[in-house]
């Protein structure tokens, strides 16, 4: 991975273990890649012990990657704006084990989504996720993991479906320097955001950038949406094969604006779809 131009991939199953990945993510050809380093649906996990922690660091060395375009994905039962006070505590501290698993893994980017506020409102629910994000920040007492909050479809009471809601959970943190961000394709295109055109693009873009700032976006979900421009559902599709259609990943991955950033596929279809729709988006 050290020796590529670009950071694009996908993201790969951990099954077997962590460093059950990096295999995976070789094979496709993957230049950048994404996991989970627990189970995505379950508050309990098997604690990353010694030896594995050794096969990760082995694996990546025998492929010749290391970590810096490498991400995980928290858990999906988090949620950061919870007003019920039993699955907050759950989630903060969830939140510091999925921190404390990529420190040691030497993973220097956590994806994660803003949470629901569950009828509190979002101007309310956004200043909890700040709140409990920062306590999660003050409890893992590490700083070498930028946790990236991830736009979403806006479905339900889902938060960060708005520009503006990244934003504000930013200016609303007492550890600013600890956040980035992650865009993803599909979430934004069903949230309203129109990608279609270079013009829309660049409009969209520079929103994006005038609302949280383009250097902060370090990781990009490359997803096409099976549901049409703001539905607020989240469905994500092949690339090319959905709503989103093809014009829109030409403008993305030719922006010299997010060139710095690690973009990932999230899409149905297994090992051979991904080593296609990678091709794909190389072609572009």
């Amino acid at each position: 991975m050290k020796n590529k131009i670009d950071k694009l991939g996908a993201h790969v199953s951990a099954a077997g273990g962590v460093s059950k990945a990096i295999a995976r993510a070789n094979s496709l050809p993957c230049r950048a890649f994404q996991l989970f380093t627990k189970n995505q649906n379950r508050w309990e996990s098997k604690p990353l012990e010694s030896p594995e922690i050794k096969n990760w660091f082995s694996e990546l060395e025998a492929h010749d990657m290391d970590t810096s375009a490498v991400c995980a994905h928290d858990s999906y039962l988090i949620n950061l704006a919870s007003p019920d006070p039993v699955n907050l505590e759950k989630s903060i501290n969830g939140f510091v084990e999925e921190i404390h698993r990529c420190a040691t893994l030497k993973i220097p980017y956590l994806v994660w989504h803003p949470g629901s506020h569950l009828g509190q409102g979002e101007d309310v629910g956004l200043k909890a996720v700040a709140e409990n994000m920062d306590r999660a920040i003050e409890i893992s007492t590490d700083d070498s993991v930028k946790l990236c909050i991830e736009t979403t479809a806006g479905q339900g009471t889902n938060l960060g479906w708005q520009f503006s809601h990244l934003r504000d959970i930013i200016g609303h943190s007492k550890y600013p320097d600890h956040l980035a961000v992650c865009v993803d394709t599909c979430h934004i295109f069903a949230a309203g955001y129109e990608l279609g055109t270079k013009k829309q693009w660049n409009a969209t873009m520079s929103d994006l950038d005038e609302k949280v700032g383009l250097d902060l976006v370090k990781v990009v979900h490359v997803n096409d949406s099976k549901k049409v421009l703001g539905s607020r559902v989240d469905r994500h599709d092949r690339i090319g094969q959905g709503e989103i259609g093809i014009e829109p990943f030409k403008h993305l991955v030719n922006d010299k604006r997010l060139k710095h950033a690690m973009m990932v596929l999230e899409v149905p279809g297994g090992m051979e779809a991904w080593e296609e729709d990678l091709k794909l988006l190389r072609s572009l």
